[in-house]
């Protein structure tokens, strides 16, 4: 290992890190207890030590570089480490204890957060998780759930979201319906075949029109609230649904309805209240949730 080449302040980096999450240098300076002009200092100085700039500072805006994204997931990765190197060498993980309820999709309940739960197990076995299936954040902001895995940031002032996932959409459907029905080939043959509808249909079929794909209420053959039973119903062969890369990749028998139809990116935030960040329970399955559910939807990690 080089380690001349390892001659950055810590206190620098946290305070980039803490500037990219919170959104500006005020809302950093607070959640560091430091001053706003001792954080800029050290930003200052973390970039004359790289030699680039890491945020474009306006009179009223402040947005990050391309340098500085470039770095952040590594500051990231960073942090977290920072955090569990503090949890274990005090040995306060294991000792963490109480309730915290998470609320995901019941695709993300079903498939992937329970691998991630036996992490939590074993890093904090007093820890104890209630799982709510559902995609309202009404769970959050009525403070019936502590932390959400959520497909979109929430605009609400006291909610915090941190982006830990991107997968893709598009329209998948079983081979077997394929062979039955023909792989169409055009947005017009796929337009002609039978469709599973979720609970929002009435928005979905403007947003496909606008990417070429042109469906009316008739299309929707078979409806339902429940991404668990939409996805059964398109593994089933009841039609063409749309469905997210992680889903798909669930079961081998399902493949793009129409390879030429252009996927569309799905984020996939984490979402807790602003003041429950600081509570160590819900930092630690934070910041677990955060590296450990991209490892278990492989689909889902960012690149």
């Amino acid at each position: 290992m080089n380690w001349n080449a390892i001659a950055f302040d810590w206190n620098q980096i946290r305070a980039f890190l803490a500037t990219a999450e919170e959104g500006s240098f005020s809302a950093a300076a607070r959640a560091l207890g430091q001053t706003q002009p001792t954080l800029s200092r050290q930003i200052t100085a973390l970039e004359d030590d790289l030699g680039v700039i890491l945020f474009e500072r306006g009179r009223r805006t402040m947005e990050i570089t391309q340098s500085g994204l470039e770095l952040l997931e590594h500051v990231r990765t960073m942090g977290e480490a920072a955090q569990r190197i503090s949890l274990a060498a005090s040995g306060q993980a294991s000792s963490i204890e109480g309730k915290v309820t998470i609320t995901a999709t019941e695709m993300v309940a079903t498939h992937f957060l329970p691998t991630v739960l036996q992490q939590l197990r074993a890093a904090a076995p007093g820890v104890t998780v209630d799982v709510v299936a559902s995609s309202d954040l009404r769970d959050l902001k009525k403070r019936e759930a502590d932390i959400a895995i959520r497909h979109a940031r929430p605009e609400q002032s006291d909610l915090i979201a941190k982006l830990i996932g991107e997968t893709m959409a598009a329209p998948y459907a079983s081979r077997a319906f394929l062979e039955r029905h023909g792989r169409p080939e055009s947005f017009e043959e796929l337009a002609a075949m039978d469709f599973i509808g979720f609970d929002r249909n009435e928005e979905i079929i403007p947003f496909m029109a606008e990417r070429g794909l042109k469906l009316t209420p008739g299309n929707f053959k078979f409806n339902s609230a429940s991404g668990l039973v939409d996805f059964a119903m398109v593994r089933a062969g009841l039609g063409v649904g749309f469905l997210t890369a992680d889903m798909a990749e669930l079961d081998e028998e399902l493949e793009p309805a129409l390879p030429a139809f252009e996927p569309i990116p799905v984020p996939v935030w984490l979402v807790t209240h602003r003041e429950l960040h600081t509570s160590r329970r819900i930092r630690l399955v934070y910041d677990l949730i955060a590296e450990e559910l991209p490892k278990a939807a492989p689909a889902m990690a960012l690149e």
